[in-house]
């Protein structure tokens, strides 16, 4: 049986007003996303994804259409919805508990019902023997571990992910990935997972949209025929190279785009 659709995004456009007039950064974008699917948004560099994000987030309005959770507009931002982005955000002052844990501040779970909570995330980040220390004693790799527990430990039903380990180096990055899946398939909530890195966006992903640049609209909407629980050994399956090169070939076709019209 299919999941119902936990997100709507309907005809969205945006438009800011630039130093020239009017500059549409999305024009006509529509994608239904059902409960705990993983969408990957990739596309190039100034293509909306981010802007995307921001306006299923809350953070920002869509100057046309509507977007949707389980039927009910988007007025804002709202604890239904996690972000995590690609700087840690995290308080210095804090121990990796507390950081954890001042994303419960309004919550009306009892003490103890949220102490439970945040060692169940430290634990399930892999954290657990450093819920005491400060982020200055972290890698980047963990202090980005903090910030995924603390954007579950709510737990929202949809988590916005904007380039979340784009500053990391290679091998943490993969092994961020695979932290990432463990944790999405012992949670399952709904992920929507912005990247530059198309490897990373198939190997997560149950979907991979691929935004048109200038102005964002949809191009490709591939479905991710891979089994799970994947390892990096899927990295290698034929069927993950002709996603890649489908993506890829759709990604160079928008720079190219992009490049002609600089030129001009």
């Amino acid at each position: 049986m299919s999941e119902p659709v936990k997100l709507s995004v309907v005809q969205v456009g945006k438009t800011f007003k630039g130093n020239d007039g009017p500059v549409t950064a999305i024009e006509s974008i529509s994608l239904d996303i059902p409960q705990n699917q993983f969408v990957s948004i990739v596309g190039t560099s100034g293509c909306g994804k981010s802007t995307l994000l921001n306006m299923i987030g809350g953070l920002d309005e869509a100057t046309t259409g509507h977007i949707l959770i389980d039927g009910e507009p988007v007025r804002g931002p709202g604890r239904d919805r996690g972000f995590v982005f690609q700087s840690y955000s995290l308080f210095e002052w804090m121990t990796v508990e507390g950081n954890i844990r001042f994303a419960l501040e309004k919550s009306a779970l009892s003490k103890p019902e949220k102490q439970e909570l945040v060692a169940h995330f430290v634990n399930a980040v892999g954290l657990s023997g450093f819920q005491n220390a400060y982020p200055k004693q972290l890698s980047g790799g963990m202090r980005q571990r903090v910030a995924i527990a603390r954007a579950l430990v709510y737990q929202p039903a949809i988590l916005l992910m904007d380039e979340p380990f784009g500053a990391l180096d290679a091998q943490t990055r993969g092994m961020m990935q695979e932290l990432l899946l463990t944790v999405w398939e012992n949670h399952r909530v709904t992920v929507l997972f912005v990247t530059h890195d198309v490897d990373e966006a198939i190997f997560l992903a149950d979907r991979v949209v691929v935004l048109a640049s200038r102005p964002g609209r949809v191009k490709k909407d591939m479905m991710i025929d891979l089994a799970r629980s994947r390892t990096p050994n899927v990295l290698t399956d034929p069927t993950f190279a002709h996603y890649k090169r489908e993506i890829l070939a759709d990604i160079r076709e928008e720079t190219l785009k992009v490049m002609s019209l600089e030129r001009i």
